[in-house]
């Protein structure tokens, strides 16, 4: 199976330092307008999520939810989160360490687009 979402080593090494400080960990990214479009990082359940919102897999062990009209935008796309420097104007943990997260993406290839892992919906739970 493919996954549909990925992370660089350096977002690896900030989301374990969270972790420590916060505990289990989840991922938004709603799609909104400026800040609102970057991935946020949570404590796990903090963030109310809504019925349609599509958890898209796991990164180092956290789940990663979208927003689902912003999926039908990125359903076609393999994402990677990554972390640079620069502080972020929203709620996400990293925000006070002077980094924020971002997202790269890419379109999946035939065969990636075959085998691609399920989706979860909110609502299923």
């Amino acid at each position: 199976m493919v996954a549909r979402v990925d992370i660089t080593e350096a977002a690896i090494a900030l989301v374990e330092v969270l972790k420590s400080r916060n505990g289990d960990l989840m991922f938004h990214q709603s799609g909104g307008c400026c800040d609102g479009s970057q991935p946020m990082c949570f404590p796990e359940g903090e963030f109310k999520l809504g019925y349609s919102d599509v958890c898209l897999g796991k990164v180092a062990g956290c789940p990663f939810w979208m927003s689902k009209d912003q999926f039908e935008y990125w359903q076609h796309t393999h994402l990677t989160l990554d972390v640079v420097a620069g502080r972020g104007a929203s709620f996400s943990l990293e925000i006070p360490y002077g980094k924020r997260f971002i997202i790269h993406s890419r379109l999946f290839t035939d065969e990636e687009r075959a085998n691609l892992e399920p989706l979860r919906y909110k609502e299923d739970e």
